[in-house]
This record gives structure tokens, sequence and C-alpha cells, in this order.
């Protein structure tokens, strides 16, 4: 487990930086490092580091997850309430309504296999698409309109509707029975999440100003470890509630973070904020390289080119219902745009379900996983570089006041 350990991360970071200079994104060179690493082609990452992916990568999404809520600001999500709000379900459903009218046709699967498929796709990444905005609340670009806030918001909350619809489609397609109380439970997950965090995230500060008050000063490098512990013990409450309770503990982590950060001294938010942006450095290679590690390049050998056009057709359908969600606020058309390429990519939740389907044993489950596949391949390295090589283009620097 160490070699493995010690071979993501150097490698990792070797073509990361290659990538970086040659204009292209890192996470680019750290998928594709996982991919050649991985047990679909080297075969040099072993099986104990392989079974612990998930978990490996949750972690890595919790890290940048707070670090997000270090950077959020209440007074700008509630400049862009609304289409936060319509950002977390249109663009998904346009798309998942694409992949149930196209599949049909080119691939001649059976209807709920169409929405099966379109639900693997339909999610957009937190992991691509979190660290950027986040890099760029901090650049203060495109904060004036509260850009990067809005998409960080919706991309948030639409990997929770996603997941419940995959959820419903997937036991429609075994032939099991649907309950609406699965569809309600989305609203219920992200209320829940939100309260949740934000009465551990005042918790949490109220500890912290105590020991102060004390004498007893909590260094900020054990508040780094106290925060991320109790993240993990939020994750681990959402696995074990599922059953009982919709909740989102990924909402909670950001909502725990965001509240933290309004109470809490800006000396001690900027800090820990910083503290985790050096985390992420690690976290971030871990992530991709093993998100890269899932993705079985051999899978898209059995697609033809209509695969190719298939994807397109969606995400040109899920620009639409991008466009619909942002299309009552104040955005011009250059900003709208960077919305919509950057509520594109696909990757964590698509290397996390996109073999469920073939596990289930669906007849449909080996095309679904090889277009989860060949979504990765394509739209997180366009996404990735579209907002890395566009965003001084296409948002203002200035600063709202």
């Amino acid at each position: 487990m160490l070699v493995s350990f010690g071979l993501i991360i150097i490698f990792g970071l070797i073509f990361g930086f290659f990538c970086k200079k040659l204009k292209i994104p890192a996470l680019i060179g750290m998928l594709f490092t996982g991919i050649i690493l991985g047990p679909n082609v080297l075969n040099l990452i072993d099986s104990k580091t392989l079974n612990i992916s998930s978990e490996l990568r949750q972690i890595a999404l919790i890290v940048i997850l707070i670090k997000a809520g270090l950077s959020l600001d209440i007074s700008d999500l509630k400049r862009i309430g609304k289409s936060a709000i319509l950002l977390s379900f249109l663009p998904a459903s346009f798309e998942i309504l694409a992949y149930f009218i196209f599949a049909r046709i080119f691939f001649k699967i059976r209807s709920v296999d169409a929405l099966l498929m379109g639900s693997v796709l339909a999610a957009v990444s937190p992991a691509v698409v979190v660290p950027r905005m986040v890099k760029l609340i901090e650049e203060k670009r495109g904060v004036e309109k509260s850009i990067p806030q809005m998409i960080l918001a919706g991309a948030s909350c639409d990997d929770i509707f996603v997941l419940v619809l995959f959820s419903s489609f997937l036991s429609m397609a075994k032939g099991e029975d649907v309950s609406l109380v699965s569809l309600v439970n989305v609203p219920i997950s992200i209320i829940l999440g939100i309260i949740v965090g934000a009465i551990i995230g005042y918790i949490l500060y109220i500890v912290f100003e105590f020991f102060y008050k004390k004498g007893d000063m909590i260094r900020n490098s054990t508040k780094l470890i106290i925060i991320l512990a109790i993240s993990f013990l939020l994750v681990a409450m959402e696995n074990l509630l599922k059953d009982k309770i919709a909740f989102s503990s990924l909402l909670a982590v950001i909502a725990m973070s965001c509240i933290f950060k309004i109470k809490a001294n800006y000396e001690v938010s900027s800090r820990l904020s910083e503290k985790f942006g050096k985390l992420w450095i690690f976290a971030e290679v871990l992530l991709f390289v093993l998100v890269g590690a899932e993705v079985n390049i051999f899978y898209i050998t059995k697609l033809g080119f209509i695969s190719i056009v298939m994807i397109f057709l969606a995400l040109i359908i899920r620009s639409l219902g991008t466009m619909i969600s942002i299309s009552g606020s104040n955005l011009n058309k250059k900003e709208k745009l960077f919305t919509v390429f950057s509520y594109m990519p696909k990757a964590t939740v698509q290397a996390a379900i996109g073999a469920v389907p073939l596990a289930n044993g669906l007849s449909s489950g080996e095309i679904i996983l090889s277009m989860a596949v060949l979504g990765i391949i394509i739209t997180a390295p366009i996404g990735a570089i579209f907002i890395d090589n566009f965003n001084q283009k296409l948002l203002d620097s200035k600063t709202y006041f």
C-alpha cells in the first residue's frame, strides 16, 4: 500500500506539473496517471488501496468542501438564491431527458435504462468545479455578481438530486417498486444537511471561543484536525441514517465551515482556509489519480462514434437547462457562457456509480459504464480547460460593495 501511495503522489505530481507547463489543468495529468497506474493498464496500484479508493476520494472531497465553506459568504448566497436553486436540478433534468430521448434511438435500450444512463451522466463533478470556484472567489473574479458562489452552491445540490433519481431509476430497472417519498427526500436532505451543519459550525465557534477566553488557546492546526474529524463523522452519519432519514452530509460540511467562518475571527478563518488549501494539494492528487484508476478505457473501444455524438447532444441540451436557470439573473452573455461551461465536467460521481448497473446484472450495464467512462474523459478536461483558460476573459475582477 505504501508503494502505491508513493507512486500515486510522485507520478500524479509529475504529470500534473507537465500539464501545467502546457497550460492544461493539472487534474488531466492526474487522471492520466490513474489510468496508466490502475488495474486496467500497468496494474501498479495494489488491491488494498483500490478497495478503499471510494473512502479516500471522499476524504479528499471533504477537504475541498471545507475550503469552499470557509470561502463562502451568506450575503453572496442571498443574492443568487433563485439561480442557485434552479441550477441544482434543471440542467441535470434536461440532460437526463436528452438521454431518455436519444439513448433509446442510438443504443436501442429500454426507456428505464435510458433514464438510468442519464442519471449516471447528469451529475456535475464537485471535485472539478468546487476548487476552481474557490480559487475564483479568492482572486475576487466574478464575485461582484456572485458567479462562482452560485455555481458552487448549485453544483453541491445537483449531485444530491441526481443520486436520488439514480437510485429510483435503478430500482425501476430491476423491477422494484419506487416510492414517491424518495423524491420528497431531495429537499429534506438539503434542508436538514444545511441545518445540522450550521448548528455544528456554531457549536465549534462557541467551544473554540470558550477555550480562548480561558487562556487555553487551541492552535489552528488542531482546529483543522477537529473540523476534519467532525466532517468525517457527518459523512458517516449520513450512511448510518440513509434508511431512516434523508440527510446530505456534504452540504452539512459546507454549511458547518461557512457558519464557523461567519462567527469566527477573520484572521482565524482565513488561516484555516489557507491550511485547507495546502492540504488540498495532496488531496487533489489522491482524488484524481484514484478517479483515473477507476476508468477502464477498454470499455470505450466497444462504443462507436455515435456515443461521442450522444454525449455532446446531451451537453447541448443540458446547456439549455443551465441558460434557463440563469435567465432571470443579471449576468451578461459572457458570464452566462462561463456558467454553462463550468456546469459540464463529470468525474467523481460517474467513477463512483458508473459500474453499479453492471454490478446489478442489468443488460444495459456495460454500455452505461462505457458511457460514464467516455463522459469523464471528454467533459472533465473540457470543463477544466475552459474554466482555467477563459475565466479572465469572461469574468470581471471587481469586488462587490
